[in-house]
């Protein structure tokens, strides 16, 4: 599946075998922002030598809360969060516009309002060969994700 970062450049989703992916609808303008901008950055230094990648997905589709172009999106996030994790393209998540990797994300794991995404920061966890494992709410800390995340990696607790 062929993807577009945050610059514009083409990403092959093949690029991430081999590693887990937490891959996470994002916006700079939610309440849960900081929470989820800051825990999701801790993990990523944490576990990214371990395998760990966290694949940010900027959506203007909840309350209009990424409203920013894909500059001003990545300045936020790098230079308030100092996200280092991969940031995409901005997507729609929903309806008939939803980007490939949502409608496969949600295929996989329906939520508790069926396929659809419920709000900003939205957490989907992909094990190594691809398969979605889990889908956490937007309001579940990165950080609770964290046992999950290092039982994938196979990481001693």
């Amino acid at each position: 599946m062929l993807l577009q970062d945050a610059k514009g450049d083409d990403v092959d989703l093949s690029k991430y075998k081999g590693k887990v992916l937490l891959i996470v609808n994002v916006a700079s303008k939610c309440g849960l922002t900081k929470t989820n901008y800051t825990e999701l950055t801790e993990l990523y230094d944490k576990y990214k030598t371990q395998g760990l990648e966290i694949l940010a997905f900027p959506c203007n589709q909840f309350g209009e809360e990424e409203p920013g172009s894909n500059e001003e999106i990545m300045e936020f996030a790098c230079t308030r969060f100092k996200a280092e994790f991969p940031i995409f393209n901005k997507v729609d998540v929903n309806g008939d516009n939803a980007a490939p990797i949502y409608k496969f994300l949600k295929s996989s794991k329906g939520g508790i309002f069926g396929d659809s995404i419920k709000w900003n920061f939205s957490k989907f966890l992909v094990d190594k060969d691809g398969h979605v494992v889990d889908r956490y709410a937007p309001t579940t800390s990165p950080h609770s994700i964290e046992k999950d995340i290092k039982k994938l990696l196979e990481v001693a607790a």
